[in-house]
């Protein structure tokens, strides 16, 4: 980032933070008082802003809307111990999301955008930044595409905006989750790599058939044979299986996870063997019931580290060991932390100071 760009700042005349209750935060409701915005037109990126957060004026003829060219990403802002203001694993973020936007046929978000976008937008709103443990500030980049036009083809203008959200535990208890094998969430040949909004919407009446059932989250299957897991709704999934780390590989149905990738690096530091490939349905129910999988989680930036508690399948429902009893995800979970809230040496560089 060697040029210092020219960003626009307007400022909320009364800010809402004083009316927010921290301790009782509902993921993704409560936004920051401004957000970042940037415009894409004829080949290049402008009108870089942060201004107050609100609604932004639309055509109801605007290509996301109708063919679908969508994508963002999800990092967290952290407080750390010494007063400190970082971001964990910005680069990784920011080279997901590029990914994503060639994927979907949408124009690359220059480095010193995404970044500055971010360091001007927390400059103004860090107070929203909670000082408290488990909690940090949720950052949402997304890009839309804004051509008001009603044909089948790869939109000329698109907006980029940075959203912010205080936020605390994603999940409370342990995950009750279903194998779903009759719906899929992604095919070979698709976006399911890419964080684009439609491979979340077609998970969704899933997902609200599973709730009826009383589950919170689904295990997705592949496409071809419902006999291989992939992912959860929300995370990767992640197994202790014989006392190996096993995580289904990423694939083009499977979303690279930045967390994923640290709890792999994270465990192979500990001493902690690790297994990145297949990883069948029968394999950890059997696993499950003869006592090799000892372990399973979820693993997200929103989610972190949650642990799953059963699993359902057919019909029947299997239960894990109690969480008390996982030494690998919970010695991997509080070493993640400790980096992540400055608590221990940043070894691997994964963390940006921002001020």
């Amino acid at each position: 980032m060697n040029e210092t760009l020219d960003i626009t700042i307007t400022k909320t005349d009364q800010s809402r933070l004083t009316g927010i209750d921290f301790a009782q935060l509902p993921f993704g409701k409560v936004f920051s008082d401004h957000m970042f915005i940037a415009e894409y037109n004829n080949g290049e990126w402008s009108n870089l802003q942060v201004l107050p957060y609100g609604p932004v004026p639309m055509s109801p003829a605007i290509s996301a809307l109708h063919y679908g060219q969508a994508i963002f990403e999800g990092l967290k802002a952290y407080k750390q111990a010494d007063g400190k203001i970082s971001v964990f694993r910005a680069d990784k973020n920011f080279e997901r999301f590029n990914k994503s936007a060639h994927r979907m046929a949408m124009p690359a978000i220059p480095k010193e955008i995404f970044m500055q976008g971010i360091a001007a937008l927390l400059e103004i709103d860090e107070a929203w930044i909670p000082a408290l443990d488990g909690y940090s500030l949720y950052i949402r980049p997304v890009m839309y595409a804004t051509d008001p036009y009603l044909g089948v083809r790869a939109s000329d203008t698109y907006t980029f905006c940075l959203l912010t959200t205080p936020t605390g535990h994603y999940y409370s208890k342990a995950l009750k989750v279903k194998v779903e094998t009759e719906f899929t969430r992604a095919d070979d040949g698709g976006v399911g790599f890419a964080k684009t909004a439609g491979n979340y919407a077609r998970s969704l009446y899933p997902f609200a058939e599973a709730q009826k059932e009383g589950f919170d989250q689904l295990i997705w299957t592949d496409a071809a044979t419902h006999e291989f897991i992939e992912e959860a709704g929300t995370a990767n999934l992640i197994f202790v299986i014989n006392g190996k780390l096993v995580t289904p590989s990423v694939r083009s149905t499977v979303l690279d996870g930045v967390t994923r990738d640290t709890i792999i690096t994270l465990a192979k530091r500990a001493g902690v063997e690790v297994e990145e490939r297949r990883v069948s349905v029968k394999e950890v129910i059997e696993g499950i019931q003869s006592g090799a999988v000892t372990d399973a989680f979820a693993a997200g930036t929103a989610a972190t580290v949650t642990p799953i508690g059963e699993i359902g399948y057919e019909g029947q429902l299997y239960q894990l060991p109690a969480v008390e009893t996982r030494t690998v995800s919970a010695g991997i979970a509080k070493a993640l932390n400790d980096i992540r809230y400055g608590l221990a040496p940043d070894e691997f560089g994964w963390n940006w100071i921002v001020r």
